[in-house]
């Protein structure tokens, strides 16, 4: 019988990291294990209140999970209890038949692959030194939703003239907000915007012009979401915390590609434990956004590596 188990964790940021939402100054995250046999496999979720979860009631989804892996899926709905356990057993799989787990899936050895690097919302000022700083990264990522957006993408502009730029409202804008600024994104580089209009309030993405690609995240999580994305949306942003783990996660990238979608590969603010996984789902995809390690002062041993090539697969004494 597996057994399994579950403990949080806090990882120091950086600096404050905030969204429209609000901020934060550390990440706290679940870490699952499972153990058969002197195996254990570990995982990593980032329970969101986005989405009604807690520290406490996920880890209370996981406590109670007793089945083995084959029930998983039907055993808890997609999100951030199903991921850990999910990723936890991927990895137990992989050391227990001395393999890596891309080997399990019968696919070619990751490469790496160019990340975003997010910036956090701020005065327009401070955005622009945050850009500034960061204008060797060939990808940064700007949170905006809020009415002062114009200036901060000015700004951020302005410090980094020559990087790549996507954006991420966080359910922020009215259609309204949106239409007037799509020509100043486009005049200002912006490659693509996501999640421009809340999460069941976005049907009039279908009815005005897209400009630019514009990409679901809060609107979806598994594959069940994507009959309500026609029409309204260019690309999907595939999150194990909203897939519900790394088996989900890949079966949704094959279908939405089938159905005609880009891909970006996203994440919460975890630790190299919770991107690692995510590494796999993000070979060959239009944008890559597992930063998380980068916005912490804190990480787990054997860390993922970050370089000019970008974020490397794990090494098999993290995960996998």
């Amino acid at each position: 019988m597996m057994k399994v188990a579950v403990s949080s964790d806090v990882f120091r940021l950086a600096q404050v990291f905030t969204i429209s939402r609000g901020s934060r100054t550390e990440a706290k995250v679940l870490t699952v294990t499972v153990a058969d046999g002197g195996i254990v496999g570990r995982g990593e979720c980032v329970p969101y209140a986005r989405y009604g979860e807690t520290l406490e009631s996920v880890a209370a989804q996981i406590a109670g999970f007793a089945g083995a892996w084959p029930d998983l899926q039907d055993a808890l709905p997609a999100g951030a209890a199903r991921n850990a356990l999910d990723c936890a057993f991927w990895d137990h799989a992989a050391k227990k038949a001395g393999k890596r787990v891309w080997d399990l899936l019968g696919l070619p050895v990751p490469r790496p692959e160019i990340t975003a690097y997010t910036l956090s919302l701020d005065r327009p000022a401070a955005m622009q030194a945050q850009a500034a700083q960061n204008a060797h990264r060939p990808l940064l990522k700007i949170k905006l939703g809020t009415p002062d957006d114009m200036a901060r993408l000015e700004a951020v502009r302005r410090g980094a003239p020559t990087a790549r730029i996507i954006v991420d409202a966080n359910e922020g804008w009215t259609a309204e907000v949106y239409a007037d600024l799509a020509p100043h994104l486009i005049r200002l580089g912006v490659q693509m915007v996501e999640q421009p209009l809340p999460a069941g309030a976005d049907d009039m993405l279908a009815e005005i012009a897209r400009p630019l690609p514009v990409c679901a995240d809060e609107s979806c999580h598994d594959r069940a979401s994507l009959p309500a994305l026609r029409g309204k949306y260019d690309m999907v942003n595939i999150k194990l915390d909203k897939t519900g783990g790394l088996t989900e996660a890949l079966a949704l990238k094959a279908q939405a590609q089938a159905e005609g979608y880009g891909i970006m590969v996203g994440c919460m603010v975890g630790s190299s434990l919770a991107m690692a996984p995510a590494t796999i789902l993000a070979q060959g995809v239009a944008f890559t956004d597992l930063d998380g390690p980068l916005l912490l002062a804190e990480d787990r041993d054997a860390a993922l590596h970050f370089d000019d090539s970008g974020v490397h697969p794990p090494a098999a004494e993290l995960w996998g």
